[in-house]
């Protein structure tokens, strides 16, 4: 092994666990609810698959909130991309790797081979470099050309440290309440628009974060 490559093995190799290690010891020194479950549940029982779609700076955490029969979520190409990827593999999750810079085209044509197998789509409709909370076409034309429904998962929490990365990061701290939020599953409407689907798709990702944001309000508490 080179000189050079020893620091890059050290972090894809050891980083990754310790990552998952972090993640599930936040998980139990949380107080962690879920508003909305019956939605996943729900597919579930029919034998369906959603496509989860959930904002970028809400990632770390999103793996214990939904623990489904399979997934595989769509990751950028690049080296925090590859981290991503192999914390996610520890938890179950599959990666289908790509971005709107870096090899999008073929991901996307991967999601969309995928979306006639027994497994779930997850993205983040923002990511990877934003605009913040902006959804971009990639999920709406997901939708319409698999059929299924986009499912709307947000995560807010009473304290924690945000980033000041594009997508603001949010590192819940431990011994905060958190709260998982569902919406209802959005499908592309037959004559809909693009703009019309990804519009009602926004609309969507903002009522649920709200819903999330409301459960921590009844307890007294305000989100990050």
């Amino acid at each position: 092994m080179s000189k050079g490559s020893f620091p890059k093995w050290c972090l894809l190799n050891l980083a990754p666990p310790a990552a998952a290690f972090v993640i599930r010891m936040l998980g139990r020194l949380m107080r962690l609810e879920t508003v909305g479950g019956e939605v996943p549940r729900s597919f579930v029982e029919r034998g369906e698959y959603p496509i989860l779609a959930f904002w970028h700076d809400q990632l770390l955490l999103m793996v214990l909130g939904y623990t489904g029969p399979g997934s595989k979520i769509l990751i950028s190409a690049s080296k925090d991309g590859e981290l991503i990827a192999r914390v996610m593999h520890r938890f179950g999750m599959g990666a289908v790797r790509g971005s709107s810079n870096r090899g999008g085209r073929a991901a996307f044509r991967e999601l969309v081979a995928l979306g006639k197998e027994s497994v779930d789509l997850v993205v983040t409709p923002d990511g990877p470099k934003g605009p913040r909370h902006q959804v971009k076409d990639g999920v709406v034309q997901l939708a319409r050309l698999t059929g299924r429904g986009v499912v709307p998962m947000a995560f807010a929490c009473s304290r924690g440290h945000r980033f000041a990365s594009w997508d603001r990061f949010l590192l819940p701290y431990p011994f905060c309440r958190g709260v998982f939020a569902f919406g209802p599953p959005l499908y592309h409407a037959e004559g809909e628009s693009v703009e019309q689907f990804r519009a009602r798709i926004q609309e969507a990702m903002k009522e649920n974060l709200e819903r999330a944001e409301s459960r921590l309000t009844s307890y007294g508490l305000s989100a990050v």
